[in-house]
């Protein structure tokens, strides 16, 4: 069982990956992962827990690390003092009037000295020593006290171990004034960091920002304000104009326009009918209407996609997890080579011994690993916060990475490539009709439904029905066998189909009492959005079509796509071993929307599902297009690349100044004020860069 914690305040980037590992140990989770964009911890519950329990030995897990984080159940209701500013930076404060003190004190003791006739230069300069030392440990103090906790738990290295080691080390070398500065800058870097955090957390959010607080509901003739989780199935709901759509639903009262921008990233406005199906989390911008709900709003659209998002870090990027393992021994490492720094400085320049302490102190101020760690997974969140914002779907980071090293996209035909509303375009006589539309009305196959629409003669009554995936369907008449389906299915019956010539389309075989009767043929056009985005593909990627079809409809398909590569007439479990044999050592990926292709969706290194999928199909997908617009699948891998670019970009730009900088401490060339730079600057510099995946206007289709 999945449970969210939020734990507000907690931005410490090294903090998060200690509090993923420790509550995964705790006996009765199976996992945990950070959402850091939503201060959310998602635990993966074993059945046997106890939640209080549990709740309290977190708690106490982040409170080791560190303070002042409020941590409960996400569906809990905790009021949030906001902090005092002073109460927050008191330390801080109260370091610069001790500064601004002893230096006066170079004009405070001479007076003195001359009132007393006296020579107080020794009582002034372990005034100033001591005025120091007081100012350092009261700036200190807060992450002593944090050290001291996690040295209890045997967290020993951490970014406060650096600073801690590397600020004390200047101090007893006598460099005051520069530790104490660092310590300064240190405390007003986080302050700037954090703040460059939730300017990058807010940015995120408000692309996803689709969450409805409340629905009208039309309850004998009264109008009635109600939580969206308390209206049920049959309820019938108001949406006025400028309101979002709370639940799915049928309009049965009204027309008008919505903005589905939000859900789909399509900036045209799409117009509803009364029987038109609409989608929760789409906006009203015309008249008031009524819709019959269909979903729960547990089970709607909106409710999914907002699950999705906010549960998308617990698949996380190889990326990702690279940094978090490279931060856990990035920190005992440093503080090793600092060590040798001074080591070797004892040994060979014992004279200037402290000069090497002065090294090794700035080399730990510049080692803090915050800027990969926090950049990096903001990088991975932004892209998919835009990618949302489009209509693009990904389950975690890992496959928004993955989708950027796709060599081979294969393609299900019917309701990817082709529009999926199929029309009858010839059939053999008047029998092979009826019968067809007797037993197809069974079926929810779009062919079943294109049949059973266009039939206007009576239909028989069919008993024993049977659905036979990727062949067809099966009945009785009078206790006679009736069989509608693919030539497959003739075949398994042993019945001879005695035309040897058809149309252009895909067809439907009907035989009864074991004699064959005819066939319809229906058609299914391509998309006007296929031809282009599959012919871009076919420049970049192996592109494949699978579909159960027959030969000539496949082929006429693939011709118009450009002569692509395709297998036509396979059966669920044959397209699944095609996909196996044509696939290489590279990441493959596939596109379907049908109850037959979800053992392919999940079987390909990603499964990518259109909107109109059955719930199987986008269940097992790990990218889902929420409407069937294929281009959105060339703007996803474009967005996932450039996300990847930039967290590239921050991964480079981040070690190269912190080695740039490591070499220059190591040789005596750096000040310790100009550390900060290396630490926090950099961190804010990524973290800002990471947002640049959010404004990237090229990304959106005209």
């Amino acid at each position: 069982m999945v449970r969210k914690i939020e734990m507000k305040n907690l931005t410490c980037s090294n903090c998060i990956a200690k509090v993923e590992r420790r509550t995964t140990r705790l006996p009765y989770v199976n996992s945990a992962s950070f959402n850091y964009a939503k201060q959310i911890l998602l635990v993966d519950f074993k059945d046997d827990y106890d939640e209080d329990k549990a709740l309290k030995e977190i708690k106490a897990i982040v409170d080791v690390l560190e303070d002042n984080i409020i941590t409960h159940y996400y569906e809990q209701k905790v009021e949030i003092k906001k902090t005092n500013f002073f109460f927050e930076y008191k330390f801080v404060l109260f370091g610069v009037l001790l500064i601004l003190f002893t230096f006066s004190s170079y004009r405070i003791i001479p007076f003195v000295n001359q009132a007393l006739n006296t020579d107080l230069a020794h009582i002034k300069g372990l005034t100033k020593d001591i005025l120091y030392w007081i100012g350092y440990l009261f700036l200190i103090s807060k992450l002593l006290f944090i050290q001291i906790k996690g040295i209890r738990k045997f967290d020993i290295f951490n970014e406060n171990t650096l600073m801690i080691i590397a600020t004390f080390a200047a101090m007893w070398i006598g460099k005051y004034e520069e530790s104490v500065a660092v310590v300064i800058l240190y405390s007003f870097g986080e302050y700037l960091q954090n703040r460059a955090v939730e300017k990058s957390k807010n940015e995120i959010s408000s692309l996803i920002n689709l969450k409805v607080d409340y629905a009208n509901v039309l309850v004998n003739d009264k109008v009635i304000i109600k939580d969206p989780s308390q209206v049920k199935i049959g309820d019938v709901i108001i949406v006025k104009n400028g309101e979002r759509i709370p639940m799915d639903g049928k309009i049965i009262m009204g027309s008008t326009s919505l903005n589905t921008s939000e859900l789909t990233g399509e900036a045209k406005l799409k117009t509803v009918n009364v029987g038109s199906e609409v989608l929760s989390g789409n906006i009203n911008v015309g008249d008031v209407i009524q819709i019959e709900v269909t979903q729960e709003y547990e089970n709607s659209t909106l409710a999914k996609i907002i699950d999705l998002i906010e549960n998308a870090t617990n698949k996380k990027s190889k990326r990702e997890m690279f940094i978090t393992k490279f931060a856990k021994v990035y920190t005992p490492i440093v503080v090793g080579l600092a060590a040798l720094l001074v080591i070797y400085g004892l040994i060979w320049h014992r004279v200037d011994i402290y000069d090497y302490i002065y090294r090794a102190a700035i080399f730990l101020v510049i080692s803090c690993p915050c800027s990969l760690v926090l950049s990096v997974p903001l990088s991975y969140y932004a892209g998919i916060g835009t990618a949302a914002k489009n209509g693009i779907l990904f389950k975690g980071s890992a496959y928004l990475h993955a989708i950027t090293e796709v060599e081979l996209i294969a393609l299900d035909k019917t309701g990817t490539l082709t529009h999926g509303d199929f029309f009858v375009k010839q059939y053999s006589n008047m029998e092979t009709l009826m019968l067809a539309a007797s037993i197809e009305r069974f079926s929810n196959h779009p062919i079943a439904k294109a049949i059973v629409q266009f039939n206007n003669f009576p239909l028989y009554k069919v008993v024993n029905v049977k659905e036979i995936p990727g062949y067809g369907i099966s009945g009785e008449i009078d206790g006679k066998v009736l069989l509608a389906g693919s030539r497959k299915l003739m075949e398994q019956a042993n019945i001879e189909i005695t035309e040897e010539k058809f149309p252009i389309g895909s067809y439907t075989f009907v035989a009864f009492d074991g004699e064959y009767i005819g066939y319809i043929v229906v058609k299914d056009d391509l998309k006007e959005t296929s031809m282009e985005t599959v012919r871009t593909f076919t420049k970049t990627y192996d592109t494949v079509m699978l579909t159960g079809d027959n030969e000539n409809s496949a082929r006429d398909i693939a011709m118009q796509l450009g002569g692509i590569e395709y297998y036509s007439e396979l059966l669920p479990e044959e397209k699944l071993s095609k996909f196996n044999d044509i696939r290489t050592n590279s990441v493959s990926l596939f596109v379907g929307d049908g109850i037959n292709d979800a053992p392919l969706l999940k079987n390909a290194d990603i499964g990518v599902s259109l909107g109109s999928a059955t719930d199987l199909a986008i269940e097992v997908s790990d990218v889902i297009i929420i409407n069937n617009d294929i281009r959105l699948l060339d703007k996803a891998i474009k967005i996932a690349k450039k996300t990847r670019n930039i967290s590239t970009q921050n991964i480079i730009f981040s070690l190269i100044v912190k080695i740039l900088f490591l070499v220059m401490s190591a040789f005596g060339l750096m000040w310790m004020w100009l550390s900060i730079f290396a630490d926090v600057g950099v961190a804010i510099l990524c973290v800002l860069n990471a947002l640049r995946v959010i404004y990237q206007k090229k990304y959106l289709i005209e």
